[in-house]
């Protein structure tokens, strides 16, 4: 089953002024639309080396799926983890899990905008929950698929590549996870908790 680019929640320009129209046009229709792409072939061609019995490019083919998909299927979170109506801080089971975890939405915050903006290059900040020890963390991922754990569930990613925010804050890095905070869909980040 071929993979494909969901429609983003809301209009282009929907989260302005924090996050451009243009900046989300190209993100979503040609940046995430490769990853798809790219997700599609590498799967197919693992297809093919099923079927012929040749896997002599297999730890290419693999590497492909791993970074198109991590590419696909974090900006599938992404997009909903964003909303006009976003920003302020959690309630409920989230915030009490982030309370308990950092000792304040403060101090989250803090660390998940310090964590973003030391990201070496390219790659994502993510609030998640470790599924082994139940509590919330904070990780970078290089590229999307360098040093991630594998024990975790997503619940907040932030892309700082820097198609996720160069037309509008350059070099700018801090200015735009500064906006993100700004919409944050709460609601989506906590029905992901579960």
């Amino acid at each position: 089953m071929a993979h494909e680019l969901p429609p983003l929640p809301y209009d282009y320009e929907a989260l302005e002024p924090h996050i451009d129209g243009q900046t989300m046009k190209l993100h979503h229709d040609i940046h995430h639309l490769g990853y798809v792409k790219g997700l599609n072939n590498a799967e197919a061609k693992l297809a093919e080396a099923r079927e012929s019995g040749d896997f002599g490019l297999v730890k290419h083919w693999e590497r492909e799926a791993a970074f198109h998909g991590a590419g696909h299927f974090l900006h599938c979170i992404f997009w909903e983890n964003m909303s006009p109506n976003g920003g302020g801080e959690p309630s409920g089971a989230l915030a009490d899990a982030i309370n308990s975890r950092f000792g304040s939405f403060s101090n989250f915050s803090a660390q998940f905008l310090a964590a973003g903006g030391a990201v070496e290059g390219s790659g994502w900040v993510l609030l998640v929950k470790n599924n082994a020890t139940g509590t919330l963390d904070i990780l970078t991922s290089e590229k999307h698929q360098n040093l991630t754990q594998w024990v975790v569930t997503p619940l907040l990613v932030c892309d700082v590549w820097e198609h996720a925010y160069y037309l509008k804050y350059q070099n700018r890095r801090a200015e735009y996870l500064q906006a993100f905070m700004n919409v944050i869909n709460w609601d989506d980040v906590a029905k992901r908790l579960g």
